[in-house]
């Protein structure tokens, strides 16, 4: 029979190998939760148009071009990883992620890109890819990217071998980032309306900024 500290020790390595993945995907369920990240778009549109289907199809391009905006991130932040040291990647990326929450509750609410309800599957896309890219959606993984995509040796990304782990965590991201939308776009559809953003829901731009300020504190103390 194993002793206690050993079945502790088995049980924290494999929430050392899981709590990535699982971040991730909270990350994605939190993306998809948030208006600004196009659920409430795509319900616009549907009410514009009077058609559930629209609310349905619209989710796909919002999804593509939120995919694509992490996407840029994780192929910047890899190529960045290989060529420096972790922890000086994880300094500087806990510094940036810090920053950018503070211009977002300073600023980000005025550069935001607005499309009209006559907007097409591509120009949703382009919303979504500039709405994701503006609110830093991509530098959130970070902190969870890092441990899959390290060196187990010298700590570093490791170049060609990190590939796989960051195309499996941005399916992961992007299909919990999906699975929300939906759910709360036809939720709001078919059952709540829009009205109720007016009193009964959270600031969840101040809950994105304080997010992306503990994604950065994670990093500062990686």
């Amino acid at each position: 029979m194993d002793s206690p500290s050993a079945t502790l020790a088995t049980a924290s390595a494999q929430w050392a190998a899981w709590w990535p993945w699982v971040a991730i995907a909270a990350l994605g369920l939190f993306h998809g939760i948030n208006p600004a990240m196009g659920w409430l778009f795509a319900v616009a549109l549907g009410l514009h148009r009077h058609k559930r289907s629209v609310v349905v199809l619209s989710l796909l391009p919002i999804a593509l071009g939120h995919a694509l905006a992490v996407a840029v991130f994780v192929a910047a932040a890899l190529t960045l990883g290989s060529a420096v040291d972790a922890r000086v990647f994880a300094r500087v990326g806990g510094l940036v992620l810090i920053g950018w929450a503070a211009w977002h509750v300073l600023r980000g609410h005025r550069g935001r890109p607005r499309f009209g309800m006559q907007a097409g599957m591509a120009g949703l896309a382009c919303w979504s890819f500039l709405m994701a890219g503006v609110h830093g959606a991509g530098l959130m993984l970070v902190p969870a990217l890092m441990p899959l995509c390290a060196s187990p040796l010298s700590g570093q990304i490791s170049g060609g071998s990190a590939v796989a782990p960051a195309v499996l965590a941005l399916g992961l991201h992007t299909g919990a980032m999906l699975l929300a939308i939906c759910a709360v776009a036809l939720l709001v559809y078919d059952r709540i309306g829009v009205a109720f953003l007016r009193t009964g829901w959270v600031n969840l731009d101040l809950v994105w900024s304080i997010a992306l300020a503990l994604c950065g504190v994670a990093l500062l103390v990686w």
